[in-house]
């Protein structure tokens, strides 16, 4: 499955996030896979798309962050797949 994680950044914190993932890195399990991010010019949100095989797992990534950012998470699907998805509708 494809998610799109918003991480908003908590007030101040950017920093303490850059630094967690050059210390630490991305603390996510095998299971779950970064597939590109990108960073709004203000650092105060990440636009992150993660696969991974379950909500489950996914969510055991962002307990490992989620004291210095607030999660949105929402399941996606590649242009691809949603237009075989619709197709029958059409």
């Amino acid at each position: 499955m494809l998610f799109m994680v918003i991480e908003h950044f908590r007030p101040g914190m950017a920093p303490d996030v850059y630094r967690r993932f050059h210390e630490r890195g991305r603390l996510a399990p095998d299971d779950v896979r970064y597939v590109s991010s990108w960073v709004d010019a203000g650092f105060e949100r990440c636009f992150q798309v993660m696969e991974a095989p379950t909500p489950a797992a996914l969510k055991r990534w962002t307990d490992n962050w989620d004291d210095l950012v607030d999660f949105e998470v929402v399941p996606v699907l590649t242009s691809e797949q949603a237009a075989k998805a619709i197709e029958p509708e059409l």
